[in-house]
């Protein structure tokens, strides 16, 4: 089963809805502290299987998981790894925060400026 990729304006007028996806940045805390989408969780690669639980607890939930550029593979092994747990609406925001940032789009740091 392949993950659904989606574009930024997918993207935007799913977080628009009234029922938006969780949003999951799945690159290291250190990239995530620097700047992510507005209300992202970060699911560090490194420990997806540990944080998995806690972070989605609803199999059924919507996850949109992205990272860093279309050349960054992390967003589609944690899409497969999320589909592989059972969860059944995952998909993968393929441009990443690269394309998010240069459409001019907001983003969050957790860095003390």
């Amino acid at each position: 089963m392949s993950t659904a990729v989606i574009s930024r304006q997918e993207l935007e007028a799913k977080l628009a809805s009234p029922n938006p996806p969780v949003l999951a940045e799945a690159l290291g805390p250190i990239y995530y502290d620097e700047a992510h989408l507005p209300g992202a969780v970060n699911l560090d690669p490194d420990r997806l299987e540990e944080l998995v639980p806690a972070l989605f607890p609803d199999l059924e939930a919507e996850i949109v998981v992205y990272c860093a550029s279309e050349t960054c593979r992390n967003s589609h092994t944690a899409a497969a790894q999320l589909s592989a747990l059972g969860y059944s609406s995952v998909a993968v925001y393929g441009a990443g925060k690269a394309d998010w940032i240069a459409a001019g789009l907001s983003v969050e740091s957790s860095v003390a400026a």
